[in-house]
C-alpha cells in the first residue's frame, strides 16, 4: 500500500523501514511502497537540536559527508563550558562534555568555548549579555551552570572557590562558571556601620542584676585579612563586645556604675580594640545606651534619692533661716544705737501697713499713730 509523506520547507525527515535508518529527506512530497520494510518518516524542525544522538554518531562514523550536510556538530571537552549562539544571539549554556547536533536551516549557529580550568569568571560583557535580570535579554537555557553576582556600590564581594578565599570583587555585575567547583560570594559593606548589643542580663559585683544595651560603630579596614583570620568577622566582633561588657559590669558595684557610666564605655572599648587588633576591623565610638534596673531596685533607689534630696532641702532651709535671723539681729543693733535709723524703720513699717489698707483715719496726729504702732522700752 502506497504511503504519502509531506515535509514542509522548514522541516527535514528521517526515513526508516521497519525501524532501521534509510535516509534523511529534504522538504518535499514523498510516496513509498512497503517493499523492503514498512516505511516511516520522523519529521524534525530545522534549526533545532537533534535528540537522537546514536543516529548522528552512525552518520559521523559511516557517512561523515551526509552528517556534515545536515547537522552542525558541537562537542565540548571535559574542561570546557560552552555558549551556543543563534544568529549571534546567546541561546544556551552547555556544560563540560556536552554534545549538540543542530539541524542546518536558515539560522547561523555558533559555539563559543571557555576553558573553565583557566578561570572561573566570565567576561564582563558576556555576563551582562546573558544576565536573566536584564529585561531586554533573551531567555538563555542552562543558566543554572552560571552564578550571577551583583555587587552594590560601597560594597565588595568576598569570593571563595572550593572553600578558599580567591579575592575581592569590586562593585558591578560578575558571573562565574559553577561547573566542577563550589563558588560562593559574600557581600561586605565597607562603610561605617552600627552594631547593637541589646538585652544583656549581667550581675554587678554586689549581685544586682542589670539589663544593658550597648551601641558601637565599626568598619572594615582590610576585608581580606578579616575573612582570612576569622570565619565570621561580624559574629566575632559581637561576641567580644559581649565579653567586654560583662567584664566591665561584673567587676563594679551598682553605685559605681550609676555614678560614672563612662568608665564602662572606656573599659569595653579598650577590651574590644585590643581583641580586634590585627583582624582588619576598626572599632570607632562605643557606649552603653541604656541601663535597666530591676523593679525592686528602682523603688529602693527612688527612696534613697528622695531621702537625699529631702535632707539637702532641710540643710538649705536651716541655712536661710540662720542667715535671716543674723540679719535681723544686726539690724536691731544698728537701730538701738541710732534713733534716726529707728525712725526710718518705723516709717518703712508704716508704709507697708498703709499699702494693705484702703482708708486710714488718724486721731491725735502722726505721732500718736507711730506711738500706737511701735512701743520701745529702754533696756
Amino acid at each position: 500500500m502506497l504511503q504519502k509523506f509531506v515535509i514542509r520547507i522548514n522541516e527535514k525527515g528521517i526515513l526508516t523501514r521497519d525501524g532501521d535508518f534509510r535516509a534523511i529527506l529534504e522538504p518535499g512530497r514523498y510516496r513509498f511502497l512497503p517493499f523492503g520494510g514498512k516505511p516511516a518518516v520522523n519529521i524534525h524542525t530545522q534549526d533545532t537540536a537533534m535528540l537522537t544522538e546514536p543516529l548522528v554518531d552512525h552518520l559521523l562514523q559511516h557517512d561523515p559527508s551526509e552528517a556534515k550536510k545536515h547537522f552542525i556538530v558541537m562537542t565540548l571537552e571535559a574542561n570546557e563550558a560552552g555558549l551556543r549562539f543563534e544568529n549571534e544571539e546567546p541561546v544556551e549554556v552547555l556544560p563540560p562534555g556536552a554534545r549538540r547536533f543542530i539541524w542546518k536551516g536558515m539560522k547561523n549557529h555558533r559555539l563559543e568555548r571557555f576553558d573553565i580550568e583557566a578561570g572561573a569568571e566570565l567576561p564582563g560583557a558576556l555576563a551582562a549579555r546573558i544576565n536573566p535580570a536584564t529585561p531586554k535579554n533573551r531567555a538563555v537555557q542552562g543558566l543554572d551552570g552560571v552564578l550571577f553576582v551583583q555587587v552594590p556600590a560601597y560594597h565588595v564581594g568576598v569570593l571563595s572557590i572550593d572553600g578558599r578565599i580567591a579575592g575581592l570583587l569590586e562593585p558591578g555585575l560578575k558571573a562565574f562558571w559553577r561547573f566542577s567547583r563550589d563558588i560562593r560570594v559574600e557581600l561586605v559593606d565597607t562603610r561605617l556601620q552600627v552594631m547593637e548589643v541589646s538585652g544583656q542580663e549581667i550581675m554587678t559585683k554586689d549581685r544586682v542584676g542589670l539589663r544593658l544595651n550597648l551601641v558601637a560603630s565599626w568598619r572594615y579596614t582590610n576585608v581580606l585579612k578579616a575573612f582570612a583570620e576569622v570565619g565570621k568577622p561580624f559574629d566575632y566582633l559581637y561576641r567580644e563586645l559581649q565579653f567586654g561588657l560583662r567584664a566591665a559590669v561584673g567587676t563594679r558595684s551598682i553605685d559605681a556604675i550609676l555614678e560614672n557610666k563612662q568608665d564602662i564605655d572606656e573599659m569595653v572599648a579598650t577590651h574590644v580594640r585590643a581583641k580586634m587588633n590585627g583582624f582588619g576591623i576598626e572599632v570607632g565610638s562605643l557606649g552603653v545606651r541604656d541601663i535597666v534596673l530591676p523593679g525592686e531596685m528602682k523603688d529602693i533607689l527612688a527612696r534613697v534619692v528622695e531621702a537625699e534630696k529631702s535632707a539637702e532641702a532641710n540643710v538649705i532651709r536651716r541655712r536661710e533661716e540662720t542667715a535671716a535671723t543674723r540679719s535681723l539681729l544686726n539690724t536691731a543693733k544698728v537701730m538701738e544705737d541710732n534713733p534716726v535709723a529707728l525712725r526710718l524703720k518705723e516709717l518703712e513699717t508704716l508704709e507697708r501697713v498703709a499699702e494693705r489698707i484702703d482708708r486710714i483715719s488718724v486721731f491725735g496726729g502722726l505721732d500718736q499713730v507711730l506711738n500706737g504702732l511701735v512701743s520701745l522700752k529702754a533696756g
